[in-house]
């Protein structure tokens, strides 16, 4: 399974998805199915509700203040930004291999793009956010703006275990889905291997109960994956581009893919 940059919004609301597309294989890399560490967790249903419940409370800060967020997949394709949803302002950079891919700005309901890509140069393109995919709205609506796409991670746990701050177990990662933030697409026949649906993870909470790092090791033929949540209720300062175009029709049909 090879990681790939998708044209789609990262924070609900304004910055890049980091999808996995899949396809049974690890490619050149070795696949490490054998020997992946997994967590030995508890099966017990109730421990399981107990840490989910304290991993949706780690997620409410997305509603309530503003945050930093990082996202990796494999240590190839990484996305770093800033996001305040109550004063409306966001940012992001993505990079592939240490170069920059693209940035995304949002100021009020004003989304920009700029790709580093044959054809766009260095001009910044205003979106029309009514044009996006459903499945990744740019939009700072309350309850739809999560830059990490943690509830689907979350929702995709099969067992877990709270130790302290700790949070460890298995997802399903077939039922991920893509969408905002970490994705993972099935392969080319459209099912998932089983082992995939076994993926280790482990979480960390801050002295807040605030989620600050939901990791999943490569194992299965899936690459690794890390999101990173930090600087909370730093201001968010995003300076809208001059000069700014209207981005083509064709450019839509590429979003989401």
């Amino acid at each position: 399974m090879r990681p790939r940059t998708t044209i789609i919004a990262l924070i609900l609301g304004a910055l890049l998805v980091i999808g996995c597309s899949g396809n049974g294989n690890s490619g050149n890399r070795a696949a490490s199915t054998t020997g992946a560490a997994h967590p030995s967790v508890s099966v017990d249903p109730t421990a399981t509700a107990d840490a989910i419940e304290l991993l949706r409370k780690g997620t409410t800060f997305v509603d309530e203040t503003s945050f930093r967020t990082d996202v990796d997949i494999a240590g190839q394709i990484a996305t770093m930004g800033h996001v305040d949803n109550l004063r409306k302002r966001a940012d992001a950079t993505i990079t592939n291999n240490g170069a920059t891919a693209a940035e995304i700005r949002m100021v009020d309901d004003d989304i920009y793009l700029k790709l580093a890509a044959p054809g766009f140069g260095d001009a910044w393109l205003i979106l029309d956010p009514a044009k996006v995919p459903a499945g990744f709205a740019l939009s700072f609506e309350r309850g739809r703006n999560d830059p990490g796409g943690s509830a689907r991670l979350i929702n995709a746990i099969v067992s877990a275990r709270a130790s302290g701050k700790e949070i460890s177990g298995t997802l399903d990662a077939s039922k991920v889905g893509t969408g905002n933030g970490i994705s993972f697409k099935p392969p080319a026949n459209g099912t998932f291997p089983e082992s995939t649906k076994n993926q280790p993870f482990r979480a960390t909470l801050d002295d807040q109960g605030r989620l600050v790092s939901f990791v999943i090791p490569r194992a299965n033929d899936f690459p690794s994956a890390s999101l990173r949540y930090s600087e909370f209720g730093i201001a968010v300062r995003v300076v809208r581009p001059s000069g700014a175009a209207t981005a083509p029709e064709a450019l839509y049909a590429q979003l989401g893919m």
